[in-house]
C-alpha cells in the first residue's frame, strides 16, 4: 500500500512578533528564518514519518529555491516524482504572534501551473489498495481529476480543502474522507456547528468527515454511527503553522499501516499537540521515532 500525496512545496519565511501589525503598520520581528513548507510537502513528510510508502507529486521552480527545496524534501522522500516548471519556485510569508498564532500568505505560481495527470504514470501507478492526499493549493480542475482518477481505480481519498478556493465546489463523491477544520467545513456546508456540518459533508457524498478544533481536538463522523470526539492533551502553544498538515499527514500514514479512522484520528491530534509546542511548519513535525511511539502508545490503549 502506497500514500501518494499530490499538492504543493514552497520555501517558507516565518516571521516571529509580539503582535500582528495594524493596516499600513511596519513591525520589527524579533526573529526570522526560512524552512520548507508548503501544505503538500507537509502532509507527505508527517505520512513518511510514519513509516508509509509515500509518493509525493508537486512542482518546483528552475531556480536555486527549487534546487534547495528538491535537497531538504530529499531527507524524508523520494523526490523523482517532482516536477521542475520554468517559474519562479513557491514562496510563503508566515507571521507568527506571541499566542502562537498565524497569517500565511503563499505566491503559488508553480502550484497553481502544476497540472498532476500530465504524468501518464500516475494514473498507472495507483492501485486499489493505495491512498491518496491533496489538499487546496491546486488548481481545482487538477484537484478535481486527481480526486476522480483516484476512485476510479479504487484508491481511498483523502481531501483537505485547504486553502479553500473560492466557489469551488469538490467532487465530494469522489473523496472517502475529507478533513477540514471547523472554518473550513462551515464554508463548504453553510452550517457553524461542526457536527452539523460534518452530517452535511457525508450527505454531500463523502464517505467520513473529519472536522479539526484546535485545541478542542477533532471530531470523527461517517454514514454508519455517530460522531466521536477526540480531546487534545493540554499543551503550552508556540505556534500553530503547519498543525493542520500534521494531523492530516499522520491520518493518511496510519490508514495505510491499518489502524482504523478513529484510532488513527487520535494519533493524529497527539502528533498535531507535539507540532504546536514547537516553533515552524515542517521543523515542527514529530520526527519518525516518536510517530513510532505514538502509534505504538495509542494501540497500546486500544487494546
Amino acid at each position: 500500500m502506497r500514500v501518494h500525496v499530490i499538492g504543493n512545496v514552497c520555501v517558507d519565511t516565518t516571521f516571529r512578533l509580539d503582535r500582528f501589525p495594524a493596516a499600513g503598520e511596519t513591525l520589527n520581528a524579533s526573529e526570522h528564518s526560512d524552512g520548507l513548507g508548503g501544505k503538500g510537502a507537509n502532509q507527505a513528510v508527517a505520512a513518511a514519518r510514519t513509516g508509509a510508502d509515500v509518493r509525493f507529486r508537486a512542482a518546483i521552480g528552475n531556480d536555486a529555491a527549487g534546487a534547495w527545496i528538491r535537497d531538504q524534501l530529499s531527507r524524508d522522500l523520494d523526490v523523482r516524482h517532482l516536477t521542475t516548471l520554468p517559474l519562479p519556485s513557491d514562496r510563503s510569508t508566515i507571521m507568527v504572534d506571541a499566542r502562537g498564532e498565524n497569517f500565511i500568505v503563499t505566491g503559488a505560481s508553480c502550484a497553481a501551473a502544476f497540472d498532476p495527470l500530465a504524468d501518464s504514470g500516475l494514473v498507472r501507478s495507483i492501485e486499489s489498495s493505495d491512498i491518496m492526499v491533496m489538499q487546496g493549493n491546486l488548481h481545482p480542475d487538477a484537484t478535481t481529476a486527481c480526486l476522480r482518477a483516484a476512485r476510479a481505480a479504487g484508491a481511498l481519498t483523502i481531501f483537505n480543502p485547504s486553502p479553500l478556493a473560492a466557489g469551488y465546489a469538490p467532487p465530494l463523491s469522489a473523496v472517502s474522507h475529507v478533513v477540514a477544520n471547523a472554518g473550513e467545513a462551515a464554508q463548504l456546508t453553510g452550517a457553524s456547528d461542526p457536527a452539523a456540518a460534518a452530517h452535511e459533508l457525508i450527505r454531500q457524498g463523502a464517505s467520513a468527515a473529519i472536522i479539526t478544533l484546535g485545541a478542542r481536538g477533532c471530531l470523527v463522523a461517517d454514514s454508519k454511527g455517530p460522531i466521536e470526539q477526540i480531546a487534545a492533551p493540554k499543551v503550552a502553544v508556540v505556534d500553530t503553522s503547519g498543525a493542520g498538515d500534521v494531523f492530516c499527514g499522520c491520518l493518511a500514514g496510519c490508514l495505510a499501516a491499518g489502524i482504523d479512522l478513529a484510532a488513527g484520528a487520535r494519533i493524529a491530534v497527539r502528533a498535531a499537540s507535539i507540532s504546536v509546542g514547537r516553533t515552524g511548519t515542517l521543523e515542527s513535525c514529530p520526527d519518525g521515532h516518536e510517530m513510532k511511539m505514538l502509534m505504538a502508545t495509542t494501540e497500546t490503549e486500544k487494546a
